[in-house]
């Protein structure tokens, strides 16, 4: 069977990185961990876990999840963050997959935990990320902070379970994570010669606010039709 690296970047993690541990005991036969300069008990957490630490300098995210991938020795890597763990339903399919690959990666649906609440319309479910995959097959894309994985060849199937994704604690932790990210997204589409435009300020935001009510009446219509066929 072939082996399994799971591979996590952090940065005082230490509320969150234990669950993630934890949720892969059994199916990683590394656990490759790049931090990018931890002041809280991240380092002492991994290092108690029998996780492998690497210290690197933040490069950006795309760039820190490709040195990380590099770092790893197995066949196969699976890429997490430190805020995700497995459900075990999507453990139990990993484990499948890896007695029997049938493609060079493989997707699945991440369910996203916002103040306590598990959040499955709006578009945020399933949110399919592509995380598991053959070393070599592809490299980490995007524009920061929003990466995805690019398989070079094959397409992905997709495994059953969920990634469950503890994200905001608080509305402020929220708006500072908006805060940060749209300095950082800023900084990338400058960097890479892109530009923005009034008209773009002005539609985009209204476009991706009908898209969401869009998505968020048709659960609401789903949802009424089943209350009322099951009574």
């Amino acid at each position: 069977m072939p082996t399994l690296s799971v591979v996590i970047i952090t940065l005082n993690e230490e509320v969150n990185i234990l669950r993630c541990l934890q949720s892969v005991e059994g199916i990683a036969d590394e656990i490759v961990v790049v931090d990018s300069g931890s002041t809280d008990h991240t380092l002492e957490i991994c290092k108690s876990r029998n996780a492998k630490v690497i210290r690197q300098d933040f490069l950006g995210y795309i760039e820190q999840k490709n040195f990380a991938m590099d770092q790893a020795s197995s066949e196969w890597i699976l890429s997490l963050d430190a805020d995700e763990a497995l459900t075990p339903e999507l453990k139990l399919s990993i484990q499948r997959a890896m007695e029997n690959p049938l493609s060079n990666g493989y997707m699945m649906n991440r369910l996203t935990n916002f103040c306590g609440h598990w959040v499955k319309h709006s578009g945020w479910y399933p949110d399919r990320k592509l995380r598991l995959y053959q070393k070599g097959k592809g490299r980490w894309g995007g524009v920061n902070p929003h990466d995805h994985f690019d398989l070079l060849e094959g397409k992905p199937a997709l495994l059953q379970g969920d990634l469950l994704h503890y994200s905001y604690n608080s509305i402020s932790d929220h708006i500072k994570q908006i805060d940060r990210f749209s300095a950082i997204g800023a900084k990338a589409m400058y960097d890479k010669g892109m530009s923005s435009s009034i008209a773009k300020i002005i539609y985009k935001p209204i476009a991706r606010f009908l898209k969401k009510l869009y998505c968020l009446v048709g659960v609401s219509r789903w949802a009424y039709r089943i209350y009322y066929c099951e009574k």
